[in-house]
């Protein structure tokens, strides 16, 4: 072989390997007989299964908070990037690239370790039991975990078959689940699994006054080998900031801290019962159609209200203030009694959450 063929046979192996990409997802998806009730099982069984991939997710909904909610403000209206292993429920990693910048969260049996690269501070975070109610976090959106939680109080009647498409290389059935509560602002969310391990690949939820998806996360990459135990693994790098608590999370503290209980019903919905019926915060109905009902402190009040006040254009001393925001709705509600507050969120109607706002008790001042 001559030079010249050598260095054409280098180019075209390069071409082919540069075209492998294309050509693997130009590939055909595998239609799959799975019944919807058999993949809804699947994708529901699937949380003590092994994975690592990396995953894109990206939020529609803009929302005007004050800065102790700039980061869920961040995840849900923005593109945040994701690379995830995980061994089991007690030993996973997430590294996420977001606007907030760049983070990992390397979990463990007791807790945290949130590193901020900018920063180079580091967060541990455990408690011997885990808050039951908290903010979202980057690691919420690997497709698996968002999957799960969307559907784990998914009916079989609300679920049915969706076409196969190519995700990350592999032929993925599709399941959309299509609410029955009449109180839910969504319509359905779609969700594409591995048929074999049932992790789903793929989550899009769609609200219905949107003409696309409010909330959406896929693998670009993916893989069901056990990751090495070496890369979930953390250890302070030396010249890092670290500081140690039981939790940084706003809405845990109220729910453990507060002092009253909300109702066990609110605005025809129950308390969801997958959570102890004891806390200060509430959360009602099930799966992708529920609220919660946050008694605010104070000074929490004020801040919030008057950025929402300054959303919509309204007065901060009026009794309600409502924002809805595709098919989120944000209402911020004050008793008159004592003077106290309460936030209510949720993928719920305007009426719903008018309705669940006036049936609340007044609460103690919280500090």
């Amino acid at each position: 072989m001559t030079t010249v063929q050598r260095w054409l046979a280098v180019l075209a192996g390069t071409a082919l390997l540069a075209a492998l990409p294309a050509l693997v997802a130009a590939v055909p998806a595998r239609t799959s007989d799975l019944s919807a009730a058999e993949l809804l099982r699947r994708i529901n069984a699937s949380a003590t299964r092994p994975f690592s991939g990396y995953a894109e997710a990206t939020g529609g909904l803009a929302l005007p908070v004050t800065s102790r909610f700039t980061s869920v403000a961040d995840l849900f209206g923005g593109r945040t990037q994701l690379r995830a292993w995980y061994r089991n429920s007690d030993d996973w990693r997430v590294d996420a690239v977001s606007f907030a910048g760049e983070s990992g969260i390397h979990h463990d049996a007791s807790g945290d370790w949130t590193w901020d690269y900018e920063s180079n501070a580091v967060d541990r975070t455990g408690s011997p039991v885990p808050p039951q109610v908290r903010l979202p976090v980057a690691a919420d959106l690997v497709p698996p975990e968002l999957g799960r939680r969307l559907l784990s109080q998914a009916l079989p009647s609300e679920a049915s078959r969706l076409g196969s498409e190519r995700i990350a290389g592999r032929s993925a059935p599709g399941l959309r689940i299509t609410p029955a509560q009449l109180a839910s602002n969504i319509a359905h969310v779609d969700v594409w699994a591995d048929a074999a391990t049932g992790l789903p690949l793929r989550v899009r939820v769609q609200g219905k006054q949107s003409g696309s998806a409010v909330l959406s996360s896929s693998f670009l990459d993916f893989s069901t080998a056990e990751p090495p135990a070496s890369v979930t693994a953390f250890s302070p790098p030396l010249a890092a900031r670290v500081s140690s608590q039981p939790s940084r999370d706003l809405v845990t503290a109220i729910d453990q801290l507060g002092a009253v209980v909300p109702p066990a019903r609110l605005a025809g919905l129950d308390r969801n019962l997958q959570l102890p019926p004891f806390g200060s915060v509430g959360v009602y109905g099930r799966g992708v159609t529920e609220f919660v009902a946050v008694p605010l402190p104070d000074r929490i009040a004020y801040s919030l209200g008057r950025e929402l006040a300054d959303a919509i254009n309204a007065d901060p001393a009026e009794p309600q203030l409502k924002l809805s925001i595709g098919p989120l709705t944000l209402l911020l509600a004050t008793p008159t009694q004592r003077d106290s507050s309460w936030l209510l969120v949720g993928t719920v109607t305007d009426q719903t959450l008018a309705a669940a706002a006036a049936q609340l008790p007044d609460h103690p001042g919280l500090s």
